[in-house]
């Protein structure tokens, strides 16, 4: 892989860290009534909406500043905002505030770009069949041959990865003057082969040995040949850039990948390191207002 040798580059990857790993929030952020993370759902709606026919384009920029959104808002969206009874404008600018509050990071060209989708988005049909069984399939997560894998739960599902990896592939593509429509749809496209194959990580591709490329082709052909024919071709296309890192968008998309799956071990690494007092002291959790004298008093009575 082409090594990252800019200084622009490095700061621009430096600055948009934390934003990404708050994007990658969504893979554990739940609400009443959906099935799935955040991500999960966004996942599903996203290859409702290819398999539909819409443009990939506007899937892809208005998928990635929704996920830009969600950062803060969290469950939060266009659908919820309407039916609490604000109109379209009010809808936009609350979801414009979210977008705002973390999106400084951003190349100033696509930040402009995705904020001008904001908004409700559309209530596909039905998805791919790809999309529940990749929510279910379980990742592997840390592997390697000849040692035992490390065991975190719960684990991500493969629509979270895949969610993620393509929304990170389009916040990046600027940094390595990618065009980020087709690093988001390699994102959502590239664990097709995993609908039918359980996941064991690198340690398991390894034993697969030279039968790993066949597997994997001959999967991804089965998942392909159920897509609208267009969508196929498509797909097939930004797939053919996933073996190497020699033109922007592979470089993009590559670049999201190990970004969501060192940000995922980091995610993990912080879980079984928390303290009460980080909640207490560094984020406030009793927080100003009328009443946060007596919850202190109340905290302290109880030894708290």
């Amino acid at each position: 892989m082409t090594a990252l040798d800019s200084p622009g580059t490095l700061t621009a990857l430096a600055g948009l860290r934390p934003l990404l790993g708050e994007i990658g929030d969504a893979k554990r952020v739940r609400v009443a009534g959906a099935p799935g993370s955040l991500a999960e759902q966004a996942f599903t709606r996203a290859w409702a909406r290819l398999a539909g026919g819409e443009d990939v384009e506007s899937v892809a920029f208005s998928e990635t500043a929704a996920a830009v959104a969600r950062a803060r808002l969290a469950g939060i969206d266009a659908a919820v905002l309407a039916a609490a009874g604000m109109g379209d404008d009010e809808v936009t600018a609350v979801l414009r505030r979210a977008f705002d509050e973390v999106s400084e990071p951003l190349d100033g060209v696509l930040r402009e770009r995705l904020r001008a989708t904001l908004g409700p988005l559309p209530s596909p049909g039905g998805a791919p069949a790809l999309a529940a069984t990749l929510n279910a399939q379980p990742r592997a997560g840390a592997t390697a041959p000849g040692v035992a894998r490390i065991m975190v739960e719960p684990p991500e599902s493969h629509g979270d990865h895949c969610l993620t990896v393509a929304v990170y592939g389009a916040l990046v593509a600027p940094v390595v003057d990618a065009d980020p429509v087709q690093p988001f749809l390699l994102g959502l496209a590239h664990h097709l082969h995993n609908v039918v194959l359980p996941d064991a990580g690198f340690a398991g591709e390894v034993l697969l040995g030279d039968a790993l490329e066949r597997v994997m082709t001959t999967l991804e052909e089965r998942e392909l040949a159920a897509l609208p024919g267009a969508l196929a071709d498509r797909v097939r296309e930004v797939l053919a850039l996933r073996p190497g890192a020699d033109v922007p968008e592979a470089r993009a998309f590559h670049a999201a990948d190990v970004l969501d799956r060192v940000l995922q071990v980091h995610h993990h690494a912080r879980a079984a390191a928390f303290t009460a007092s980080q909640a207490l002291d560094d984020l406030e959790l009793v927080h100003a207002g009328p009443v946060q004298a007596y919850h202190l008093d109340v905290l302290a009575a109880a030894g708290l």
